[in-house]
């Protein structure tokens, strides 16, 4: 027989009951708890601005911050390694881009596999350009060939990392141009900038993100691919040289092993991005374009380029 006393103390039990299950259904809810998103490249560089934009936009559409940590080192692979050894549970993503991720497998033995990583979205696409302090001698990319011709690897090239995404584009252009220049490795686009501007290194490639942040400081010579991203600057198509595999696609990586479910919460938080106002207005301040790809559907682009990545490593190393 139930008196008064016991009714309520079941009744209280009942709902604390519920309550804890409610607050486990709540914790297990994802994303539960802030994001981190690793970049293994240093700061400065187009992919620390173009994250520094997105991540502080998404937490709208996730409910959870996204937090950039930058984790330079060994050409990407410091920070590309830590993502592949954390839990899949959508906690710990990478930020990185294809050279990286499908080209490097061809010129080191790797800690990891593009196979230990599955794309939850290409952010966006951008090429790079040949640039030079305003005060170089160089006024167009030809004065610049010409120079290194007349004094093979006098001219210092400094790129963002071995393999990396404007390391290849330069060299497979020294290479065609038939001249060569001393290549000199920085932890990112963003030191390699700072080695330019220091008069360290005598030119470099840029993204129109770094570009547009130094002011009168550069000079443009020459941008990669058909298409002119600067009105008055020459693509290489137009100066006679190929185009080239300079295009970078800003690619965002979990671990393999995510829930579908949470990958779904993921992706569908970036589609929501591409129709915010003030995610567009930065990203167009930035210089940079808001074409996203859906993951399954870079994977193929993915599997491509790697085919396409071999035989051009194959091509450059000759081995």
């Amino acid at each position: 027989m139930f008196t008064p006393r016991k009714l309520t103390s079941l009744v209280l039990g009942a709902a604390l009951v519920m309550a804890l299950g409610g607050s486990k259904a709540m914790a297990d809810e994802y994303p539960s708890k802030p994001i981190s998103l690793v970049l293994p490249l240093g700061a400065g560089g187009s992919h620390d601005l173009n994250s520094r934009v997105f991540t502080s936009i998404i937490p709208s559409y996730l409910g959870q911050a996204m937090v950039v940590k930058l984790m330079p080192g060994a050409s990407g692979q410091k920070g590309t390694a830590h993502v592949a050894n954390a839990k899949p549970d959508g906690y710990t993503l990478l930020f990185s881009h294809n050279f990286f991720d499908e080209l490097q497998q061809y010129t080191t033995k790797l800690p990891y596999q593009p196979s230990d990583f599955e794309t939850v979205v290409r952010l966006n696409y951008a090429t790079p350009s040949v640039v030079v302090l305003a005060s170089s001698p160089w006024m167009t990319l030809q004065d610049l060939l010409d120079d290194m011709r007349t004094n093979p690897g006098k001219i210092t090239f400094g790129h963002s990392g071995n393999w990396g995404a404007i390391m290849v584009p330069g060299a497979l252009l020294l290479s065609e141009a038939g001249v060569k220049a001393t290549l000199v490795p920085h932890k990112g686009g963003g030191p390699a900038m700072k080695a330019l501007l220091a008069g360290d290194v005598d030119f470099s490639m840029a993204f129109p993100s770094v570009i547009g942040g130094q002011g009168d400081k550069l000079r443009v010579l020459a941008s990669l691919g058909s298409e002119r991203i600067f009105d008055d600057v020459p693509t290489l198509k137009e100066l006679g040289y190929t185009p080239g595999v300079g295009l970078m696609n800003r690619i965002v990586l979990a671990p393999k092993g995510m829930p579908a479910a949470d990958m779904k919460k993921l992706r569908d938080a970036f589609v929501a991005l591409q129709k915010d106002k003030t995610y567009n207005r930065m990203m167009k301040k930035l210089g940079e374009n808001t074409e996203l790809m859906m993951g399954p559907e870079y994977e193929k682009v993915r599997m491509q380029q790697s085919e396409q990545y071999e035989k051009l490593v194959k091509a450059i190393t000759g081995n």
